[in-house]
């Protein structure tokens, strides 16, 4: 069973996602900020984060650029409310699987996160 973690600080967003994902068979986690991210990283090993950008004390980027010192092959998938072209770049070329405007269109998730297991 594939293990993702969703890490944001909007627990509405961090509920619907956890429930479709659940829905969808996935072993779903939960994080509201980068430290508690950071914790589940190393205790529960994802095989996928869904990482808002936007987040208090620490942002998505550096919180990337930590998951990926600690586990350099999990797929990181970026989720923003604000399409920022040079933004998706910098997180791409850090190591980010794909970037996804909120609010999240759960069909096109779906269709990522097969095609990313699929290829793993």
């Amino acid at each position: 069973m594939q293990r993702i973690l969703v890490v944001d600080d909007n627990t509405e967003i961090c509920a619907v996602l956890h429930e479709f994902l659940t829905w969808k068979g996935y072993e779903v986690y939960q994080a509201c900020d980068s430290a508690t991210a950071l914790q589940q990283v190393q205790a529960v090993r994802p095989h996928i984060i869904l990482l808002d950008v936007v987040m208090p004390w620490v942002d998505g980027i550096a919180t990337l650029q930590e998951i990926k010192k600690i586990d350099p092959s999990v797929c990181i998938i970026m989720l923003t409310a604000v399409l920022d072209e040079p933004l998706a770049k910098k997180a791409m070329a850090l190591g980010a699987y794909d970037y996804i405007t909120k609010p999240v269109n759960l069909e096109y998730l779906e269709v990522v996160l097969m095609t990313k297991i699929a290829t793993s």
